[in-house]
């Protein structure tokens, strides 16, 4: 019987993830461990998608604690996707306790219930921000609390791996910004902005973001988990974006053809655009408001993260969608998003 956990199992990569293993690769059962449960999230798409799996078993826990719980059923893949990870909106010392923590607790949850397989879904974070091309063979320099716990949590599993390395396997995945129904981060306000009309461009049309769409990690996460290649060297790191990283017009433009609409993006120079943020976010931060003009996201908007995936490319993946296939298919499966 091939049964999976999932660690921060009820968040948006895991929700996909769990769906895709009972869907795609025959596993029979998939638990969700996570300290919020799925009918605490706010994105109804999420919960009805997990609702049609009687399979998908839920399992309150918190990573930053020992984990004690046990299936009845023999673990065949462990993936931890429990993180803090949305910036702004954290401390520094909470990407630390949550990521490291978290990473040593399931590694040793894992080895206590013997499972071989693990997937740790890391980020591009870690390379920190550039403008020059990187791919996995480039040296991470991280810039933020976030990029240097996530850092820091691989080679947690790494030494989980090298305590066994004729039987154990583990799969690092760095990806880009992870889109698709129900994520609600930045891809999201981005849609919501081009159809509405208010986003601009802040000279950043050719800037490239490496993005990929969440039905598309998921394959590329078993692609490689399944690879001979990768079961033979035992620790495989790879990249996940499209390759290339689309460019931020290349995401308006597809947002507009997705939308059926046309748009045209006026533009402001970045400097303008940062006053304005800043002194909307002194008026809003002291009251606790939420606004989509926080000077840290216009920061991201203006700098590339241009990471191109050369293990994929190198190996062959097989790409499953364009940037217009996945557009699609997210206005397929969800259209409320895109009212």
């Amino acid at each position: 019987m091939n049964c999976a956990v999932i660690f921060g199992g009820t968040g948006f990569i895991g929700s996909f993830f769990a769906v895709h293993l009972l869907e795609k690769e025959n596993f029979e059962k998939v638990y969700l461990y996570d300290h919020e449960l799925m009918s605490q999230k706010e994105f109804a798409y999420r919960k009805s998608m997990v609702a049609n799996y009687p399979q998908i078993i839920e399992v309150e826990g918190d990573v930053r604690e020992a984990i004690s719980w046990l299936p009845a059923e023999k673990v065949t893949l462990v993936a931890n996707f429990a993180a803090v990870h949305r910036e702004p909106g954290h401390e520094g010392i909470e990407y630390y306790t949550t990521n490291l923590l978290g990473a040593e607790n399931v590694c040793a949850w894992a080895e206590k219930v013997d499972c071989n397989k693990m997937i740790f879904t890391s980020s591009i974070a870690p390379y920190g921000p550039s403008e020059a091309v990187r791919d996995e063979s480039s040296l991470p320099v991280p810039e933020t609390a976030y990029g240097g716990s996530k850092l820091a949590a691989e080679k947690i599993h790494q030494v989980w791996q090298a305590e066994n390395v004729t039987d154990r396997q583990l799969v690092i995945v760095r990806p880009g910004v992870v889109f698709g129904p129900g994520e609600g981060g930045n891809v999201s306000r981005l849609i919501k902005a081009v159809r509405k009309r208010y986003f601009l461009y802040m000279g950043n049309q050719k800037t490239r973001k490496a993005g990929t769409y969440v039905k598309e990690l998921c394959c590329a996460m078993i692609w490689v988990l399944n690879s001979e290649k990768a079961k033979t060297e035992g620790v495989t790191l790879f990249n996940m974006s499209m390759n290339p990283g689309p460019s931020i017009e290349e995401y308006v433009d597809t947002i507009a053809r997705a939308s059926e609409i046309k748009v045209w993006v006026p533009g402001l120079p970045s400097t303008l655009v940062f006053m304005i943020a800043y002194t909307i976010d002194l008026f809003a931060k002291p009251l606790g408001i939420k606004h989509p003009f926080s000077p840290v996201r216009i920061r991201k908007l203006i700098r590339s993260n241009n990471i191109i995936p050369s293990y994929l490319a190198n190996n062959g993946y097989p790409y499953q969608y364009t940037l217009d296939d996945a557009f699609a298919d997210w206005k397929k499966d969800c259209p409320e998003e895109w009212k």
